[in-house]
């Protein structure tokens, strides 16, 4: 839940089995110290790590200039795949990847990766794995049910999520879900209520991992310091690597300081076995001579350490059992020493016992309640198509783009237009009728379509807000067209010159700010047109006043371009252009509040690219069809 650690005084720390498998041997000369902060004392500069604590336990922190995030992994798989790699020096990352599979997170939860990415990740160090929580549906009575969480994300606070849900609740982003309750005692049980029985459960939980941590992504990004204290991110073999190389050099490192303790012990032990051979000797010399240690070392032969471990021996240790329990002493040494001169001098005896050591540690912490996978590998997800109607509510809104490019979404149909007000100087442009699901598709003057969710749009209270500041939209450009985006329409995109082309509109949705170019301009030639293509048949007119008629199917379909020439002019350029249906015939406004219907076009149908003729009488003097 994200609770604070209690103060200091409250607490107590006790060493744990690993913490001491960490520490075990560190004062067998295993690793180098250096002087701590304050030079009062000293410290270990690495530990001798009898646990692979690096990857068991993961590391995540920020340092100038670089970070690091290694997640935790399960220490059976890990000692299985060190075991590997002792026998198989060369052992590919593919291979390794048979014994971890993946990341173990102690809060569970169901890793959705796929294996090939997980093995790019691990052969280069860096990569992410998706994680999703754990959830079943229980049935309850009269056919509903409701859905119960049992594992959520790693370092996921649980009760922000739950207050992310609930917000996603109140704000109706997340129509589905009825409630969201926390049952967890000890363990973790969130419950999920659909509002009806009749929402998919998977459907459900799929909108839950795209809006809220109940799925995340674990960065890997495996930057650790090698051997040489420098900085370097590591594959997984190369970490792997390093902890058995560590491994032998403390095993060598413990050895010699054994070794050494052995020698010198040898020493004290050969000079009692001298001592007791001679006690009498020994005894005349400790009771009349002034400096019975230079003369038991000259009469003897023995070394200084020798002479002092004998006088510093108690009368008691002169016994016969005592001298046997020498002897023994002595040989088992021997023996000992033996061993270890035979371990330093062979790699693959040193390999043998540290192989022995990683099967020790999976034996204690690689199986049982501690020691067992709790992160479940599933398969990737199917790709389940989430209705927009399941994450938000499909309320009905009219989107009011004014002249000057300020964008709303008023509530509901039928807004009264005289009602609507406008910042001083600026007036009605676009007034859309739409829904809080739609896309909202805008073309400006630069050829260029940019879309935005209705649902982000700023509401109906004030003037709304600037489009410049949603899309990448330059000062001053003009907008040509805005409409709601549906998918199976065509447009056709036309340009000041009298160049187009007809696009689709799925090809110019945008899924970014900088939105996606189609009509391709100049600085002697702007985007003017953007029309639905209905009907079988294109209308343009000139400056020049001519009119010209051809089908549709002669202008090219295509994603981005100049276009094609409409018509031909002599002076002048592009001043209209319509679809429509060729039998039903061609209108325009008649005066103020009429329209008129031509349909004995036959005087100015043509081929595209053709001049035309003049528009007949009573066509708009402004050279408009409406």
């Amino acid at each position: 839940d994200g609770d604070n650690a209690a103060a200091m005084r409250y607490t107590e720390a006790r060493m744990t089995a690993v913490s001491r498998s960490l520490l075990e041997g560190i004062d067998q000369d295993t690793v180098d110290f250096r002087p701590t902060y304050d030079a009062e004392d000293n410290e270990p500069v690495v530990l001798p790590a009898n646990f692979p604590n690096l990857l068991a336990n993961g590391a995540q922190g920020i340092a100038v200039g670089m970070a690091t995030s290694i997640p935790p992994h399960n220490v059976g798989e890990i000692c299985d795949a060190l075991r590997h790699l002792i026998k198989f020096p060369n052992a590919s990352i593919t291979k390794l990847v048979d014994f971890i599979s993946g990341p173990d997170f102690p809060t569970g939860g169901v890793l959705v990766e796929g294996r090939d990415s997980i093995i790019s990740a691990y052969e280069t160090g860096k990569g992410g794995f998706r994680v999703r929580s754990k959830w079943e549906v229980e049935k309850l009575k009269g056919g509903s049910y409701q859905i119960v969480v049992t594992e959520i994300p790693y370092q996921v606070q649980k009760s922000r999520l739950i207050e992310r849900i609930a917000d996603l609740i109140h704000t109706r982003k997340l129509i589905f879900l009825g409630d969201v309750r926390d049952e967890s005692s000890e363990e973790i049980r969130l419950v999920l209520e659909p509002k009806s029985r009749n929402v998919d459960p998977a459907v459900l939980m799929e909108s839950l991992f795209k809006q809220t941590d109940l799925e995340t992504r674990i960065s890997l990004n495996m930057n650790a310091l090698n051997s040489e204290n420098v900085p370097q991110v590591m594959s997984l073999r190369e970490v792997l690597r390093a902890f058995l190389d560590h491994r032998r050099n403390v095993l060598v490192r413990r050895s010699q300081f054994r070794l050494g303790k052995i020698d010198h012990r040898l020493e004290i032990l050969e000079g009692f076995l001298i001592a007791y051979l001679n006690i009498d000797e020994l005894i005349r010399i400790i009771r009349e001579d002034d400096h019975p240690k230079q003369v038991i070392m000259s009469t003897f032969d023995l070394t200084e350490v020798q002479a002092e471990s004998i006088l510093n021996m108690r009368l008691r240790s002169l016994r016969r059992l005592e001298e046997e329990g020498i002897r023994k002493e002595h040989y088992e040494l021997i023996a000992e020493r033996e061993g270890l001169v035979g371990l330093l001098e062979s790699e693959d005896q040193q390999w043998q016992s540290i192989n022995g050591q990683i099967k020790e540690i999976k034996a204690l912490y690689g199986s049982g309640a501690l020691g067992d996978r709790r992160t479940e590998i599933g398969d990737i997800p199917e790709e389940i198509e989430i209705p927009l109607e399941a994450m938000i509510e499909k309320e009905p809104v009219t989107v009011i783009l004014s002249a000057k490019g300020w964008i709303r979404a008023m509530k509901g149909h039928g807004v009264e237009r005289a009602d609507v007000k406008y910042k001083e100087g600026d007036e009605e442009n676009f007034v859309v009728p739409a829904y809080r699901t739609d896309k909202f598709l805008v073309f400006s003057g630069t050829g260029r379509f940019y879309t935005l969710p209705v649902d982000r749009l700023p509401g109906g209270r004030g003037f709304g807000e600037p489009l410049s500041l949603m899309v990448d939209l330059e000062a001053g450009t003009s907008i040509i067209e805005a409409k709601v985006y549906e998918a199976d329409n065509k447009l056709l995109v036309a340009s000041t010159e009298g160049r187009g082309f007809v696009v689709e509109e799925k090809a110019v949705m945008a899924q970014t700010r900088s939105g996606k170019k189609s009509l391709n301009v100049s600085d002697s030639y702007k985007a003017k047109f953007c029309i639905k293509i209905e009907g079988d048949s294109v209308a343009v007119v000139g400056q020049n006043r001519k009119l010209l008629i051809f089908a549709v199917e002669e202008l090219p379909e295509m994603a981005r371009g100049k276009g094609v020439m409409l018509q031909k002019y002599k002076d002048g350029g592009l001043s209209d252009v319509k679809t429509f249906t060729l039998e039903k015939g061609l209108s325009w406004r008649w005066g103020q509040d009429k329209n008129r219907t031509e349909t004995d076009l036959i005087a100015w149908q043509g081929k595209r690219a053709s001049a035309g003729r003049m528009a007949p009488n009573g066509f708009p003097k402004n050279n408009k069809f409406y």
